[in-house]
């Protein structure tokens, strides 16, 4: 069996005996300790001066966490820079977010050909080449002008624009190109695919062959052949089932149940983020209490969001709306014992969010934009069956396409949002349980230990040959 080599932004170094908090940490870690190998990236330190000169090697049995700490001004023009910057807002389609300077497209491509500098070197000619997101798209691209002959993927966890939006971009062609490196280039929905098809068609020479009702493309483009295929990422089920029926007992959880005294629980847990539609999801909030009265000091609303890229503009001014919205909110319908809207600022662990989850009543999961969203399919793994919430999802999120049996809203239509609300507060028994039952079936068939074992079996069967017909 060949060698795995995963190559993401970020690697979860994980202490032996220590579980990995994240999905994507758990698939990764699992893949790799099946077949041995590699977890390269950068470790998330930031130095002073220049990027480190060669990777610090942590050995777990057969695998290999390999770390490079970053330079000041290469983090600055590359992360926070045109990943962050630039490509976010742009897979998000925020246009009028997009900051786009060459400085830090030529920071971009500096710390893609470092990073590729410095795995190349650890490769064997048999290895299976993973890469994770859009902080390393020219990343292939780079191990190919090296001489690397290895079967490589890439996998995108956020949305993929539709060409009408990429070709904003001025260096768009070269990134696209720069993706067409890989053999096997994976979305989370089809929607994403599609997007990233007709780019193929409408603004290259390159040719596309549908394959299948399941999301495949076979491609020629740049010279090269790959295969492009929809591969929804997931959650550890039978985990999250496990920890939330243990985890609604625990201490925090039980601190939550009783500063409640009897009132329903709304939740959303997001990073702070302006793809996640919070200052929206506050307003329909507003709008639920403003058409319903009758959920006034009943309901509450709890907010997790912990912030993020705290130096980037936009998530400072993000912070600031939210802050002083749940100040007008809870000013306007607060009573001396009830607070409408509890907002918090910070990050809770798996077990104890799985016990939130476990407590209330209706998810509320209503990014404006967003890859996949495994918040929507946490808090559903997380509800007792007996009595289940009922999940209220936003169609723009990539979740929305397997989970069709929670409440579908658009998250811009603020009083839809409101009404939806409503009808989830006083969904019958019997319905709520109905619902859950569906989603439950898709989330236990397809989980993160599907969503691994079905790309690196994709990969496996990589370099791709076909006639295009």
């Amino acid at each position: 069996m060949s060698r795995l080599v995963v190559v993401s932004n970020r690697v979860a170094l994980m202490e032996e005996g220590k579980q990995a908090a994240g999905g994507l940490a758990v698939a990764i870690l699992a893949a790799l300790k099946k077949t041995g190998g590699i977890w390269f990236g950068w470790s998330g330190t930031v130095v002073d001066g220049e990027s480190q000169a060669e990777p610090t090697k942590t050995e777990a049995g057969k695998l290999t966490y390999a770390t490079l700490d970053l330079g000041r001004r290469d983090h600055e023009e590359y992360y926070n820079g045109f990943a962050n910057q630039t490509l976010w807002p742009l897979f998000h389609y925020r246009l009028g977010l997009i900051s786009v300077n060459r400085r830090t497209r030529e920071g971009y491509s500096r710390v893609n050909a470092y990073f590729a500098d410095k795995l190349e070197p650890l490769l064997r000619p048999d290895d299976m080449v993973w890469v994770h997101d859009y902080h390393l798209i020219p990343f292939g691209d780079e191990l190919r002008r090296r001489g690397c002959s290895q079967r490589m993927g890439f996998f995108l966890h956020t949305p993929f624009p539709p060409p009408e939006l990429l070709t904003a971009l001025p260096n768009h062609r070269d990134l696209i190109r720069e993706l067409c490196a890989y053999d096997l280039v994976g979305f989370h929905t089809a929607t994403d695919l599609r997007g990233f098809c007709d780019y193929i068609r409408t603004e290259t020479d390159g040719t596309v062959e549908q394959r299948g009702a399941y999301g495949t493309a076979m491609i020629r483009a740049f010279g090269r052949t790959l295969m492009a295929k929809v591969f929804p990422i997931s959650i550890d089920t039978p985990a999250l089932e496990s920890l939330a029926r243990t985890a609604g007992r625990s201490r925090q959880a039980e601190r939550l149940r009783e500063s409640l005294v009897g009132r329903r629980l709304i939740i959303g847990v997001d990073r702070l983020d302006y793809s996640k539609g919070l200052p929206q999801r506050f307003a329909a909030f507003e709008q639920l209490l403003e058409s319903y009265p009758e959920h006034c000091n009943r309901v509450s609303f709890l907010q997790v969001a912990p912030p993020s890229r705290e130096d980037v503009p936009e998530y400072i001014a993000i912070r600031r709306e939210l802050s002083e919205m749940a100040g007008r909110i809870n000013g306007r319908f607060a009573e001396f014992d009830w607070q409408p809207i509890r907002y918090l600022n910070r990050s809770f662990g798996q077990r104890v969010l799985a016990g939130f989850y476990r407590l209330a009543n209706v998810g509320l999961v209503t990014p404006l934009r967003d890859g996949m969203n495994l918040v929507a399919k946490e808090y559903v793994a997380c509800q007792d069956a007996d009595n289940p919430g009922v999940l209220v999802l936003s169609q723009f999120a990539g979740a929305a396409h397997e989970m069709g049996e929670a409440l579908i809203v658009n998250p811009f239509d603020i009083e839809g949002v409101g009404d939806a609300l409503q009808r989830a507060l006083t969904m019958p028994l019997g319905e709520r349980k109905e619902r859950h039952a569906a989603l439950m079936q898709t989330l236990r068939r397809q989980d993160i230990n599907w969503w691994r074992e079905s790309y690196v079996d994709a990969l496996t069967r990589a370099p791709y040959d076909f006639p295009v017909t």
